[in-house]
């Protein structure tokens, strides 16, 4: 099925399925980042890293704190302010043991 896409089929149905994993994400601000990282590997700050690190790969300037208002949906402060909790120590206990090469 994937090879009767066109290029522009793809990267059109990959920028859709990223619109809503990103609005997914911002819907679902009782998810805490520590967790995402628990479970999957990674987390809002890294999809917002990844952002940026393609926007420079295009020679596009987009800061840091540009990207993460984009993941977020708000500056990066304002939504840790408004959702954030602190890790308890099981979650950060679950860190430790699977990143600890980082």
């Amino acid at each position: 099925m994937s090879q009767d896409l066109s290029e522009a089929q793809k990267t059109a149905l990959e920028a859709a399925a990223f619109r809503r994993l990103v609005a997914h994400l911002q819907e679902r601000s009782d998810v805490q980042n520590i967790d995402m990282m628990n479970l999957s590997g990674f987390c809002r700050n890294c999809l917002s890293r990844w952002y940026m690190e393609e926007a420079h790969a295009q020679d596009i300037a987009l800061d840091k704190d540009g990207a993460r208002e984009i993941i977020y949906g708000m500056p990066y402060d304002d939504w840790k302010a408004a959702h954030q909790t602190e890790a308890t120590d099981a979650q950060k206990a679950a860190f430790a043991t699977t990143h600890n090469d980082k």
